[in-house]
């Protein structure tokens, strides 16, 4: 079982070379990166290329772990109850499955992504170290404990908004996607937009890495917004000859594809201002 990437993922030796160790240690693979860099990506095009079904877990700023194991319901037990519902005599009927119950349960090898743990209260992680070590959990309620059948891949993604456990990272095998440099860029494109004329291309990828380096720029458009703003390019049948700015304008055309917020737009009309002001 070993990850080569896919045909419409392009995968650096580098990240093949993580992948295929966290499968072979057995340990969660942790992918940081930045937004945008094709993280959760990863563990889809990874579960396809082994043929494994994926079990997709995104962690939002209220989630706890409790609830990737499972959940009791007690309020809706003790209605029942008191409405004389026969289902009350079975606790089962009230507990709900997490998303690590469904993958240790599953008969066949799964990969459990865990998306964006970093937006989780600090000791999310840290809850989780017995069950992702251990592979098992213990269920209070039915007195069972719920064995991986066949141990899941998982995948662990960051955006690095906080720092995490060293606890946790000890158990993890770490692997940073760095951005992609032109040639990888270039490789990225082809497999999305095929057969893009080589001078537009290259125009268009100039401009990009150009933005990006913009001292003082807030938020540096990712590879998932350089692939809309290409297709936007095709879509309004532009050329390179199309793409090309004057001193009055210092943003590239469409660059609501590249640029989210207000200061970033206002950063480039003020350097269009002082390029007109120096002449």
């Amino acid at each position: 079982m070993k990850f080569e990437g896919t045909q419409s993922y392009v995968a650096t030796d580098d990240l093949k070379v993580a992948v295929n160790a966290a499968v072979t240690l057995e340990r969660p693979l942790l992918v940081k990166g930045e937004p945008g860099t094709g993280k959760t990506e990863l563990a889809r095009q990874v579960a396809q290329a082994l043929g494994l079904r994926m079990i997709e877990w995104n962690i939002k700023s209220t989630t706890k772990a409790q609830q990737g194991l499972y959940e009791y319901d007690a309020v809706s037990r003790l209605r029942d109850s008191q409405l004389g519902d026969e289902r009350v005599h079975d606790v089962r009927n009230y507990i709900k499955r997490g998303k690590l119950w469904d993958a240790f349960d599953s008969e066949d090898k799964v990969v459990l992504l865990i998306d964006e743990i970093d937006k989780a209260d600090i000791e999310f992680p840290n809850d989780l170290l017995q069950e992702l070590d251990r592979m098992e959990f213990h269920v209070y309620e039915t007195g069972e404990t719920i064995r991986a059948r066949q141990r899941p891949i998982v995948i662990i993604t960051s955006n690095n908004e906080k720092e995490l456990p060293d606890a946790f990272l000890r158990r993890c095998f770490f692997h940073y996607i760095r951005f992609p440099d032109h040639d990888t860029m270039r490789a990225i494109v082809d497999v999305h937009h095929p057969g893009l004329k080589e001078q537009l291309l290259t125009t268009a990828l100039t401009q990009f890495y150009e933005l990006r380096e913009t001292p003082g720029l807030k938020k540096k458009p990712s590879t998932s917004e350089v692939l809309d703003w290409l297709k936007l390019l095709l879509a309004e049948d532009l050329d390179a000859e199309d793409l090309k700015r004057d001193g009055k304008n210092a943003l590239p055309r469409l660059h609501g594809a590249l640029l989210k917020n207000e200061q970033d737009v206002h950063l480039f009309e003020r350097l269009a201002f002082m390029a007109r002001s120096q002449r």
